[in-house]
């Protein structure tokens, strides 16, 4: 590994994942550094959230290499992968709260969980809500508020266990250009904020070039192109050029 791999907080390389006979990733390399904020764009179905859920260690590769802060973790036995896991802060696509808790009970739930964190987990919770504007909805229930509410709130659930580097599975699916764009900005805010490492997984290209610095795109199990969205632009390969154009 060279030095900039160590300055590196994701590291993958060669990153196959198969379902059956379907090859969903086919080779994968790609490097997130500290503070950096990398959008992954693809078509629906492309592999995008697999790529996620392998960098979490929700599902297994079939090969290659992941390395987060420089520990590799495809074969790291159940204790040490939780303990990793609670650096990496996790939104998924449709928030995934709980139905039977509150709001602020759901943002307490991972500090209740977490052997560092128990004490102060109701005064944690609420400070949380009102980073992300929902400090007045903290006795609601989820069926109680909007799709931009509940992104908002899973988005505080991610940030509990204070983690160092934030995943994002298509942070403004599903919702109106108004709240996409608050979204974003709170994404950009809490990156300025605090720093943290991000893979963003999206097929919103305007998104991407919000909160990202650098672009990488799939195509056919692979990242056919990365770069700043100028790079992008500047390519000539149909698929690119095709995917800029449906997407602006």
């Amino acid at each position: 590994m060279d030095g900039s791999e160590h300055q590196s907080a994701i590291v993958v390389r060669q990153l196959e994942k198969r379902f059956g006979s379907q090859t969903v990733l086919n080779g994968i390399d790609l490097t997130i550094g500290k503070g950096e904020t990398v959008a992954v764009l693809g078509r629906s179905g492309t592999g995008k959230s697999v790529l996620l859920k392998l960098l979490v260690g929700l599902q297994k590769p079939d090969s290659g290499s992941i390395q987060i802060h420089g520990q590799e973790i495809t074969a790291l036995p159940p204790e040490e992968l939780n303990e990793l896991r609670s650096r990496i802060g996790f939104l998924f696509q449709e928030a995934a709260l709980y139905d039977s808790l509150t709001l602020e009970e759901n943002v307490a739930f991972p500090l209740k969980h977490h052997k560092n964190h128990k004490q102060a987990h109701q005064a944690r919770a609420r400070e949380l809500l009102a980073v992300v504007g929902m400090e007045k909805d903290l006795d609601k229930m989820p069926s109680q508020i909007s799709g931009g509410m509940k992104k908002r709130v899973g988005l505080a659930r991610a940030l509990a266990l204070e983690p160092d580097i934030v995943l994002f599975d298509e942070p403004t699916a599903g919702l109106d250009p108004i709240t996409a764009g608050e979204i974003e900005e709170l994404i950009l805010e809490l990156q300025k904020e605090r720093q943290m490492s991000s893979v963003v997984v999206t097929h919103d290209l305007h998104g991407a070039r919000v909160v990202a610095d650098r672009l990488a795109l799939i195509h056919e199990g692979n990242i056919l192109i990365e770069g700043t969205f100028d790079d992008l632009k500047g390519s000539s390969h149909p698929f690119v050029t095709q995917f800029l154009r449906e997407g602006v």
